[in-house]
């Protein structure tokens, strides 16, 4: 895929992805999974996440950017609101926490986008579809097994979804 048409699609589709988070939604549904797995594939795919020129060092970035994805994934999982409802329907929904994890999760991004650069490696946009899939998949997961674990004495009878 054309890094300038990446470019463009990486925003919108975090954008959409956090819009989505922000609606109350049922936490089994999967298909923000399969969305977050298409982009690793895609990212990598459409290669330059390794810098075969200093392969040790690119091979180093893109292990550290990958757990960093996966924890900060985590961590957001962990802002996001899990509950019952009455039918015993696990439902979730972003709060302004999962929104500032959010604004970390693009500042980090961004900066170890401009380290690997200011350490020599070529940037590609196939590390930064990489890092997102990563992260949303993580947040992703976590959310759906949190709303697996929850039992009867977690419901909220005065909670309206909608």
């Amino acid at each position: 895929m054309e890094p300038i048409l990446i470019s463009l699609l990486v925003p919108l589709a975090v954008v959409f992805v956090v819009y989505r988070q922000m609606q109350t939604r049922p936490t089994a549904k999967r298909g923000i999974l399969y969305t977050a797995s298409a982009m690793i594939v895609v990212g990598i795919a459409s290669g330059g996440v390794i810098d075969p020129r200093h392969l040790a060092l690119s091979l180093g970035l893109a292990l550290v950017e990958a757990v960093i994805a996966v924890a900060l994934g985590v961590w957001r999982a962990t802002t996001v609101r899990v509950w019952l409802d009455d039918a015993g329907v696990s439902w979730s929904r972003a709060t302004g926490w999962t929104m500032l994890v959010w604004l970390a999760s693009v500042a980090i991004r961004v900066g170890l986008y401009f380290a690997g650069g200011a350490l020599g490696l070529e940037l590609s946009t196939g590390g930064i579809l990489l890092f997102i899939g990563l992260t949303i998949g993580a947040q992703s997961y976590v959310v759906a097994q949190r709303g697996r674990a929850l039992s009867s004495t977690d419901r909220r009878p005065d909670t309206v979804v909608g």
